[in-house]
């Protein structure tokens, strides 16, 4: 073979090689144009409701009736855990003054290996000694479990879970044995009071217009920051942390809104409360119990 006759040879494969690459790139094209059309697809006909066969402590919405300083809530849940499957729900209507909400707090409860993930609330006191906390999840039909790629697919309804810090805190330090973090909020009564009022207001929309969660757009973390924002523009600036709500303590940290005179590298453990969870998981004053100091 002469030496034009090996350069045709080298200059068919190269031909062949770029022609294989050509068909390929057309159909990942085609794939791609497929799942996009298969995802849009999905979004406009799926439709959020709020009539499902609902697990039992997920079964009812939780609506606020707002009269100036006065507040009635119904549907607060305050469920009795014998485990983390084993529970008896109650649902009551509370009372609150306006004028008597003197602290909001901060929770946040990591739940995998690596600090990342993680489930965060707020929860409001008063001078009273009553406290309430608000939730914001996934609302699961009867053996439905969560998973972060179902909820980009319109998979979950969301919910306002509005319930006693005994439910709340409780199920999640006591049953479930994740790390929980309760910090206490710097803010004014005036912020604390319209961060408060928007939460049931929000409650409020979804009983009438649900929702679909988005693990990437509308989730526990992004609608606090929402609230916030609607109280405070550009108070907290925008973050992929709250992709990672594991570290949104660090965050509030630096931004002035962890209400603690500790330092970056210490303030976390100080505010773990498990072990005062347990102590308390029976005490008549187990919000009181899981803020004292050790």
């Amino acid at each position: 073979m002469d030496r034009q006759e090996r350069a045709d040879k080298v200059d068919e494969r190269a031909h062949r090689g770029i022609s294989r690459r050509r068909v390929m790139r057309r159909w990942l094209l085609r794939i791609s144009l497929l799942l996009l059309a298969a995802y849009t697809l999905l979004v406009f006909c799926l439709h959020p409701s709020n009539q499902r066969d609902w697990n039992a402590d997920q079964a009812q919405l939780a609506t606020a009736e707002i009269h100036g300083d006065h507040v009635l809530v119904h549907n607060v849940r305050n469920t009795r855990y014998r485990a983390v499957d084993d529970f008896d729900v109650h649902w009551e209507e509370r009372r609150y003054d306006l004028a008597r909400l003197n602290s909001v707090w901060f929770v946040v409860e990591p739940f995998a290996d690596w600090r990342g993930p993680a489930h965060t609330f707020l929860s409001f006191g008063f001078a009273d000694g009553q406290y309430l906390a608000i939730s914001v999840e996934i609302r699961k039909e009867r053996g439905e479990s969560f998973s972060p790629w179902l909820g980009v697919l319109r998979q979950y309804e969301l919910m306002y879970v509005i319930g006693d810090e005994r439910d709340l805190i409780g199920l999640r330090a006591n049953h479930r044995k994740d790390d929980v973090f309760l910090y206490p909020v710097r803010s004014t009564p005036v912020r604390m009071r319209a961060l408060f009022v928007s939460m049931l207001e929000r409650a409020n929309t979804m009983a009438a217009q649900p929702e679909f969660y988005n693990t990437l757009t509308n989730t526990c973390t992004s609608n606090i920051v929402d609230h916030i924002d609607d109280i405070a523009p550009g108070r907290v600036p925008f973050s992929l942390t709250t992709l990672l709500p594991g570290y949104t303590d660090d965050f509030a940290y630096d931004l002035g809104l962890i209400d603690t005179e500790l330092p970056r590298d210490r303030y976390r453990n100080a505010f773990r409360i498990n072990e005062r969870a347990a102590r308390a998981a029976d005490a008549g004053d187990f919000s009181e119990a899981i803020r004292a100091r050790d």
